[in-house]
């Protein structure tokens, strides 16, 4: 019995020390899993075009305009046309220059200033028609008389802006001031009775509206198109000649009206990262 007693507690003794190794064992490996670092998936960035900053670029396209003319005195001894009595003539051609603004940006909403200064080849020209027997005609029966030269060529603007953001594609609407470079004279070659002529430039103050499209090549350059609608202001021009008096005409170019391909380069920093 003393012997078998004693191969018990042995087994009994074994048993206990598996079982407290093993314990250990999970233990150790429950401490090592819990200290093991835990990979969370990143949480989902989405980038946005950075559209504030200053910017600086050109642009190129067509204008037209209606040219308007009205005589309101007339006392030369040259001008045939009597008070009442003008023209509205419509000219159109290239239409180019430079921009320089400054955007700030609201989450997807844009707001800015622009200032812009282009240089336009609106001209035109016509012929007094004229009913005395006397009077040179050319083919179609008008009078070779008071010849009225016009001639639009500067045009600058300083508008407020506001977009809104579509990925790398602002949209946007513009308006504020515009001024506009203008010329109009006479000549009379008739000498019969005397010839004479005159003219007169002047700056014409108005508004514009617009609208257009941006798209964000890279972080720095920018590609568009505008449309513009200019308004202006009349004023008197005096277009005295030879011989004493003045022949005084309302004048300003009616609208302006442009299209252009725009290209700018934008000082600004990297994407606006949006969680």
């Amino acid at each position: 019995m003393g012997q078998r007693g004693a191969n018990m507690k042995n087994a009994k003794l074994i048993a206990a020390l598996t079982v407290t190794t093993a314990l250990g064992v999970s233990a150790a490996s429950a401490a090592d899993l819990g200290a093991r670092p835990y990979s969370k998936a990143p949480a989902y960035i989405e980038s946005i075009y950075n559209w504030a900053g200053f910017y600086v670029g050109g642009h190129l396209g067509g204008a037209s305009t209606n040219q308007e003319w009205i005589n309101t005195a007339n006392t030369t001894f040259f001008g045939d046309l009597s008070p009442g009595q003008g023209f509205r003539q419509r000219g159109s051609g290239i239409f180019g220059g430079g921009q320089i603004g400054c955007n700030y940006q609201a989450d997807l909403f844009v707001f800015g200033i622009e200032g812009d200064l282009g240089g336009m080849d609106l001209k035109g020209d016509a012929l007094d028609p004229l009913t005395a027997s006397n009077t040179p005609r050319d083919a179609f029966g008008f009078g070779l008389d008071d010849r009225f030269s016009w001639r639009t060529d500067w045009m600058a603007t300083v508008t407020g802006r506001v977009g809104y953001a579509v990925a790398n594609n602002l949209f946007y609407a513009k308006g504020g001031y515009a001024g506009v470079n203008n010329h109009l004279s006479v000549v009379d070659a008739n000498p019969n009775p005397s010839t004479g002529s005159g003219s007169q430039t002047q700056w014409h103050h108005g508004w514009t509206v617009g609208a257009g499209w941006e798209y964000g090549i890279t972080q720095n350059w920018i590609v568009g198109l505008e449309y513009d609608y200019s308004a202006f202001e009349k004023k008197s021009y005096q277009l005295g000649g030879v011989g004493p008096g003045t022949y005084t005409f309302d004048a300003r170019p009616h609208d302006i009206q442009s299209v252009v391909g725009r290209v700018s380069y934008k000082f600004g920093g990297p994407l606006v990262a949006r969680y």
